[in-house]
């Protein structure tokens, strides 16, 4: 096992935004507009034994920049200068 790194890597935060993404509503909403059917051939999602297929979505421009997204989550997310310990009762108060 690898020594720990001081901060989150980029992976770990690749795949929490994955995992965040395939729990969407907007990408559940997606594959239900489109009927669970790919877009371009036609052809239907189906679990069924010896014709699986498989359809997923697709970002049609792509994710620009990983490594800009990447710093963003760190700036706004995970930034140690910006976070503090409080208790419930005061995390409450401050948000109130």
């Amino acid at each position: 096992m690898g020594k720990k790194l001081p901060y989150t890597p980029n992976s770990r935060i690749r795949q929490a935004l994955r995992q965040l993404f395939l729990r969407s509503r907007e990408r559940a909403n997606t594959m239900k507009k489109a009927g669970y059917c790919c877009e371009k051939c036609g052809v239907k999602q189906s679990k069924a034994k010896g014709k699986e297929v498989k359809v997923n979505v697709h970002h049609k421009t792509g994710i620009a920049n990983w490594e800009a997204l990447f710093d963003q989550v760190r700036l706004w997310l995970l930034c140690e200068e910006d976070m503090e310990v409080l208790c419930e009762d005061c995390h409450n108060k401050e948000h109130s």
